[in-house]
């Protein structure tokens, strides 16, 4: 046996084939980024999965969701935190009722900047190149970030993984035009 007859025509096909698929679905999945959930009038709720930093990252999502918990659109409501990290699951626990397992896959990802965030994200977006569950990833940029973003912000945008990104400081909205600028949310 040669090395010649290991690499058969078919072979090759199917490899070129497969390479090409997942290609074409890596493309299409950033060409989505970036558009509404559902467009229709009548919004169903997503179920979120919010992602705790510790220290300030904690304060300025608990601000971000004192005003997501005006409006139903984003329950239920699953929280993340680092192992390490049980000041957060007890804010979290204050500011709901109910802090649920996760059993299924949410249909949002919402974070802001701590480290934690980038491999759930990732992982959100992977589940969308193989088709196991399309997740979208909200991005909130902290308010500290006036010039330019944190190494998570930074690598969410360029890489596309978030679907939607949203900035506090009119100035990055100028500077990354692909974000959303939403004033303060502190």
């Amino acid at each position: 046996m040669t090395i010649a007859s290991l690499f058969t025509p078919s072979i090759i096909t199917i490899t070129v084939s497969v390479v090409l698929i997942a290609i074409t679905r890596v493309f299409y999945i950033l060409c989505q980024s970036g558009k509404p959930l559902y467009p229709s009038k009548s919004p169903k709720p997503l179920s979120t999965l919010i992602v705790l930093g510790s220290g300030g990252h904690t304060a300025e999502m608990i601000n971000v969701l004192n005003v997501l918990l005006l409006k139903d659109r984003f329950c239920p409501r699953f929280y993340v935190a680092a192992g390490t990290d049980n000041m957060s699951l007890q804010k979290a626990h204050l500011l709901e009722e109910n802090v649920f397992n996760l059993n299924e896959g949410p249909q949002v990802v919402l974070c802001n900047g701590p480290g934690t965030c980038v491999p759930l994200c990732v992982i959100a977006f992977l589940f969308k190149v193989v088709g196991v569950r399309w997740s979208s990833v909200f991005y909130v940029e902290s308010i500290a970030r006036v010039r330019k973003l944190s190494l998570s912000g930074l690598l969410l945008y360029k890489l596309r993984i978030a679907d939607q990104f949203f900035v506090q400081w009119p100035q990055l909205q100028r500077k990354y035009p692909r974000a959303h600028y939403v004033g303060c949310l502190m």
